[in-house]
C-alpha cells in the first residue's frame, strides 16, 4: 500500500480517494473508521490492528494533531510487540511511505 497524497480531510491510496478516517491493514482499507470518541483513541476502536498485530502502527493524530492518543494505549500496544508512531497526519502518511516494515499499519485521522 503507498499513500499518493493527503490533505485536510482526503487521503489518496493506490489510487482510490477517500474523505472520511481510514486505517491501512497490510491487504486493504478500512474506511469509514469511526472512532467511540472522535478525538480520544481507545482500544476498542482499534479491533480491526489487534486481530492480527503488526510490527508498526502508525496513529494519525489529524492534520492539527487533535486526536488524542493516551499514553496507557501506547504501552499496551508495545506490550504486545506493536512499534508505535503517533503525530499528525501529514507527518504519519510521509512516515508510512518510508517504513519498510513487512506487517505495517497506518490509523489515520484526516481532520482536525
Amino acid at each position: 500500500m503507498r499513500i499518493e497524497s493527503y490533505s485536510f480531510g482526503r487521503i489518496v491510496i493506490n489510487g482510490e480517494s477517500y474523505t472520511k478516517d481510514v486505517i491501512i491493514l497490510p491487504d486493504r482499507v478500512f474506511s469509514p473508521w469511526w472512532r467511540k470518541e472522535g478525538h480520544l483513541l481507545q482500544w476498542e476502536d482499534l479491533e480491526e490492528v489487534v486481530k492480527d498485530p503488526p510490527e508498526v502502527l502508525i496513529i494519525g493524530q489529524g492534520y492539527s494533531g487533535v486526536m488524542q492518543v493516551p499514553e496507557g494505549l501506547v504501552k499496551r500496544l508495545e506490550a504486545m510487540g506493536i512499534k508505535v508512531y503517533k503525530g499528525r497526519t501529514t507527518e504519519m502518511v510521509e512516515l508510512f511511505n518510508r517504513t519498510s516494515a513487512a506487517k505495517k499499519v497506518a490509523a489515520l485521522h484526516l481532520t482536525c
